[in-house]
């Protein structure tokens, strides 16, 4: 099948038309007709070549919603027509001892939508490569806010579940962007009591809009400090280089620190942030399979939804340009069919 794409031809370029052969069609493949796609920080990274590993022509996009098009062989529970997501990751093998316990997020050979050159979503059709990470959109959430849900949406909801925060836990979420903004949802409607970090007090409003309850502007002289102590989970999503001790220091005994953003920098620490009271710092990724169906019946049930500005397709540029300065509120979206 010939796939109509949008690429970059050179790093920070311009996405230009472009087309590719897509070869037939898997025993467990999954071809699905694109009719929105999310822009996430992570592509225009690679457009930009900010890791070094892009290969152009380049087709970024991992937040795809649209319908089947086509199924392989063996493909189960899927029909053409039916309305589905593809994200972050568009395969795994399933015979690993990750994937064989469910954690197929952590599969060393899993098929990164976005890693893949000109294979990405920003097209006319994206195939996955194992339907069991092609996902069912629940009714309730519109074509143009379920997209970022794949990426942006299970990458929050995920550590709630492998970190098993309470909902009587008192937790802070650092940042109130992209992915911010979701997470304090989330957190929300898991029933814990929510605070807000962040560098922009203008933002205060819309975290209380979002559900929580408490708010420090993290740039004020000593207000980290002053909450020392306070929470038992602490999710950050910011790409900063932060103080890291006073966010450990935020942390009740035995608390976690969960980051899901990516510093530019060592995450550096003082051992007596962490030993004397057991606390932890983990990392946080894009959720299996079965997490992201999880958090889509979630987030349909308790009307979880991403705040999402939506382009037409003949202004791709400016949408990806509001998300290069990290302007965009809180996610963009492209109408690619």
């Amino acid at each position: 099948m010939r796939v109509q794409a949008y690429a970059a031809q050179e790093a920070g370029g311009p996405l230009r038309p472009y087309e590719y052969d897509n070869g037939p069609l898997g025993a467990n493949e999954v071809d699905v007709r694109v009719t929105h796609g999310g822009i996430c920080h992570t592509d225009v990274s690679l457009i930009d070549d900010e890791f070094g590993v892009s290969r152009y022509p380049l087709v970024a996009g991992h937040e795809a919603i649209g319908v089947v098009h086509a199924v392989g062989d063996a493909v189960e529970g899927l029909s053409i027509g039916q309305r589905v997501g593809v994200g972050a990751i568009a395969g795994s093998c399933f015979h690993c001892e990750w994937c064989v316990s469910g954690l197929t997020n952590l599969c060393p050979s899993r098929d990164d939508t976005v890693l893949r050159g000109d294979r990405g979503a920003f097209a006319g059709h994206v195939r996955a490569s194992d339907w069991r990470h092609v996902h069912p959109i629940p009714d309730a959430i519109p074509s143009e806010q379920a997209g970022p849900l794949l990426c942006a949406g299970t990458t929050v909801f995920s550590p709630l579940l492998v970190n098993g925060v309470r909902p009587t836990d008192r937790v802070a979420v650092v940042g109130i962007g992209g992915l911010g903004h979701l997470a304090i949802q989330f957190l929300a409607a898991w029933g814990c009591a929510v605070t807000a970090i962040s560098t922009t007090p203008a933002k205060k409003a819309d975290a209380e809009g979002f559900g929580a309850t408490g708010f420090i502007a993290s740039g004020e002289e000593g207000a980290l400090r002053a909450a020392a102590g306070s929470f038992d989970f602490v999710l950050c999503t910011v790409s900063a280089n932060l103080p890291w001790d006073d966010y450990v220091g935020l942390l009740r005994p035995q608390g976690t620190l969960c980051v899901v953003g990516v510093p530019e920098q060592p995450i550096a620490l003082s051992p007596m942030s962490l030993l004397p009271a057991a606390k932890r710092v983990v990392g946080g990724i894009v959720g299996s399979a079965a997490h992201t169906r999880q958090m889509l019946d979630f987030a349909a049930r308790h009307d979880i939804r991403p705040v999402v500005e939506t382009y037409p397709v003949a202004e791709f540029e400016k949408a990806l340009g509001r998300v290069r300065e990290g302007s965009a509120r809180y996610r963009a979206v492209v109408e690619l069919g």
